[in-house]
């Protein structure tokens, strides 16, 4: 049976009015279950605190649980595959750092950082801290570099994982400070650091979270920050340009994604959510307390900023010669 080419048009239009309306009864109806809210490192970090934030702001709104899974190693990888495998129906989100468009860049992973996720918004900014543990023979950065170049390789320095953000921006540092420190990976911010405070390691760059209360009560010294200003907990640590690195400056962010397919109405109503939360003066006051500040951004946005610093660290990665093959 032939169909005249307006009947056809018919249809299509049809068609797509059905999966508007479809697609808008998911928006209307969601959330209807509980929400799986995937953490790719270990409890007790920094990821974890903004997990419970968000979490329990969510649950507030909508009356659904937003249930924590910490899935960590594999660089975050684990947690990623976690939610690639899940059901594109926004009940299972992922929190991510920059360290997801880092990863596959240095290590195979069975999805693409890009094609397999749906931006839904950042929900923070935060610039990275240097510590040393207080055996270290260095109170300031300029310290810090002349006793690196005294003994390369001698200082290891604590990541959570083979090439996050923590690894390239201490790389980065490497290569402006003309130093070479040892990398030691952890699968989780809270193991790093129990090491770090029990002096198997000499230092780290870190979010600010975890260590705030460890410098401030002299367990840790903080050596310097990553950004253009200091930071309003920690307003006596300097900047590394103030330290003496200028041009030295890392920003990093923590995001919310969910799987590829999930319909985009849903992924709206979820981004204008977080959104509201992020407004809340409470959360804030919570957000400014682990040392990073509110920072929301459109799906569209979140978008370009992956894609923008896959391009920035697929650069450092090539300056620093840093291979797969070489962990």
């Amino acid at each position: 049976m032939k169909i005249s080419f307006a009947s056809a048009a018919r249809i299509v239009t049809c068609a797509g009015l059905l999966a508007f309306a479809a697609s808008a009864a998911a928006q209307q109806d969601y959330p209807n279950k509980p929400i799986r809210f995937i953490v790719p490192y270990a409890a007790g970090g920094g990821a974890s605190v903004l997990a419970r934030v968000i979490g329990q702001k969510l649950t507030e709104k909508w009356g659904q649980q937003v249930i924590a899974d910490n899935r960590p190693g594999g660089n975050g990888t684990i947690g990623g595959e976690a939610l690639v495998q899940s059901a594109p129906d926004g009940h299972t989100i992922l929190l991510v750092t920059g360290t997801h468009v880092i990863s596959p860049l240095l290590f195979p992973t069975r999805y693409d950082a890009i094609k397999d996720f749906a931006p839904v918004a950042t929900v923070t900014g935060y610039e990275l801290i240097m510590v040393v543990h207080p055996a270290v023979a260095a109170n300031n950065l300029k310290e810090l570099i002349a006793l690196a170049k005294s003994k390369p390789g001698h200082l290891n320095y604590a990541t959570v994982g083979l090439g996050n953000s923590g690894h390239l921006t201490t790389e980065l540092f490497n290569l402006m400070a003309g130093v070479k420190m040892q990398n030691v990976p952890y699968k989780g911010s809270a193991p790093a650091l129990i090491d770090l405070l029990g002096g198997q390691v000499q230092l780290s760059v870190v979010a600010p979270s975890s260590t705030i209360q460890h410098v401030k009560n002299g367990k840790l010294r903080a050596i310097a920050v990553s950004g253009e200003t200091r930071l309003a907990a920690l307003p006596d640590v300097p900047t590394f340009t103030e330290a003496g690195l200028p041009g030295f400056e890392v920003k990093n962010w923590y995001g919310i994604l969910a799987p590829a397919a999930t319909p985009k109405p849903i992924i709206g109503k979820l981004a204008a959510e977080l959104a509201v939360i992020l407004a809340m003066p409470d959360t804030k006051e919570k957000i400014l307390g682990q040392g990073m500040d509110p920072y929301f951004s459109t799906p569209e946005q979140f978008a370009k900023l992956i894609k923008a610093d896959t391009e920035k660290w697929g650069k450092v990665i090539k300056a620093a010669n840093i291979k797969f093959e070489n962990f």
